[in-house]
């Protein structure tokens, strides 16, 4: 019960937080493809972040691991695919490009590090490190904009301001317990934590971002959905399992953390369009195999030690 509530809040509070962090974006005139793999990702991460975080602090950083790296697969090889097969979507590859090659790299940066079978704190710091220099090229590119911006009209800062409070809020107690539920029925049926972590949890934690692009592609906005969904997996790879390190070194152990990177990777490179820019719904077909062959693969291999 508690995760199915966890899970419930963390969907909230992630759109709440989004809808806060975007309206400020546009007060502080940053680009909307900048906003939304830098501050979308952040506020459609935040799940994941207080997820791990509390697992690290409670002694199963496995569970962050899990859900960092799920959530990555999920990301691309489900939502993307599921917004596919809606409606094919337009992405100029200039919008993407930083983002395309971060994400590809900060997954090969995470398999590196685990290959000794754990990743420690200077391991999460260097993943940290990667983070910060990524949001710097970000952040320059958000300055040059905003030097040629007009100003921004009143769009409500104090309303901003109180629904991205009441989404973190929201957040933090979805994250309690969705690691309080996770962990009970990874005792109860005796699955491994990481297991539990890359499946459930992390489609779970990746509602918002589900949200985000179905609403970008209703909207017409189609790079800001592929946008969100890079960023978000640069976020996790980088941030929050560089985070959930430092609080506690992660054990690797099985087949599942290389099953989810290999997905990860695979799907990445879906999602750099054709000459025409167009994403069609054969990716969003292929994509969803990707997923599925994964989650197979992990129910079966991701408890061998």
């Amino acid at each position: 019960m508690s995760l199915l509530a966890g899970i419930v809040l963390a969907g909230i509070g992630g759109e709440l937080f989004l809808r806060g962090v975007l309206s400020g974006a546009r007060w502080l005139r940053i680009p909307s493809a900048v906003a939304a793999a830098t501050l979308g990702a952040f506020a459609t991460s935040s799940p994941e972040v207080f997820v791990s975080t509390i697992a690290a602090l409670k002694g199963n950083p496995e569970i962050g691991l899990g859900d960092a790296t799920g959530s990555n697969v999920v990301n691309i090889a489900l939502i993307l695919a599921l917004a596919l097969l809606i409606k094919p979507m337009q992405s100029a590859r200039s919008a993407i490009k930083l983002d395309f090659l971060t994400a590809l790299g900060a997954t090969a940066a995470v398999g590196v590090l685990s290959i000794d079978g754990i990743v420690s704190r200077l391991d999460g710091l260097l993943l940290i490190s990667a983070f910060l220099a990524w949001m710097t090229l970000h952040i320059r590119a958000a300055l040059a904009h905003r030097a040629t911006a007009a100003a921004p009209e009143d769009i409500g800062k104090l309303r901003s301001i109180l629904e991205s409070a009441a989404g973190l809020l929201l957040l933090i107690l979805a994250g309690m317990l969705v690691v309080s539920g996770a962990t009970t029925v990874a005792t109860a049926f005796g699955v491994p934590a990481f297991l539990i972590g890359v499946t459930l949890v992390a489609i779970g934690t990746s509602m918002p971002e589900l949200a985000t692009t179905l609403i970008a592609l209703w909207r017409g906005h189609d790079d800001v959905g592929v946008a969100t969904l890079l960023g978000s997996n640069v976020f996790n790879a980088l941030f929050i399992i560089g985070l959930t390190a430092l609080i506690a070194p992660i054990t690797v152990t099985g087949a599942g953390l290389w099953i989810a990177l290999g997905a990860a990777t695979l799907a990445v490179l879906l999602t750099w369009p054709g000459p025409s820019g167009k994403l069609g719904r054969a990716r969003g077909v292929v994509l969803i195999l990707i997923y599925a062959t994964s989650m197979s693969m992990l129910a079966v291999f991701a408890g061998a030690h």
